[in-house]
């Protein structure tokens, strides 16, 4: 499974700015709901569930709320490069400014595993998070989730 499977240059943020990990979750589930198809405040609902489990902040600055959802179509991702770090209460107490939003059906099962696990090795890799972190621009953004997924899919 690749990262442009399931996002696109439109769900792409770049210098986001939010005070809180409240806001930060209200600014997403409005951002996604028109590519989801889904109420705002559905989202923003299922994402403060999964948060109240405890945070998906993973640590080393990065986020990876998600969730999963009856109506959704299909699996849909948003990046989001943060203008500054703010608490989310992650594992090793740090704040965050990477964040990798990620929606599936509920049924999705495996799909959502995979997904979930993509992400998790792209922003466990420090090269790469350095990268997303010096770019402030959300095109440059989009290519450096994506890039390398054409030439390991023709592998």
């Amino acid at each position: 499974m690749h990262l442009g499977d399931f996002i696109s240059p439109e769900a792409v943020m770049a210098s986001l700015k939010v005070k809180n990990k409240k806001q930060l979750l209200t600014e997403l589930a409005a951002r996604v709901a028109p590519m989801a198809g889904v109420p705002e405040r559905e989202i923003f609902d299922v994402l403060l569930q999964r948060e109240r489990l405890g945070s998906t902040g993973l640590g080393n600055g990065v986020a990876i709320p998600h969730g999963k959802m009856a109506g959704l179509p299909q699996i849909v991702g948003l990046f989001a490069h943060l203008a500054e770090p703010i608490d989310f209460e992650s594992v090793d107490g740090e704040p965050v400014d990477i964040v990798f939003l990620l929606l599936a059906p509920e049924g999705a099962g495996a799909d959502h595993l995979k997904a979930l696990a993509r992400i998790s090795r792209l922003l466990r890799d420090e090269a790469a998070v350095k990268k997303l972190r010096a770019s402030e621009d959300a095109a440059a953004l989009y290519a450096l989730l994506t890039e390398g997924e054409a030439a390991s899919h023709a592998a």
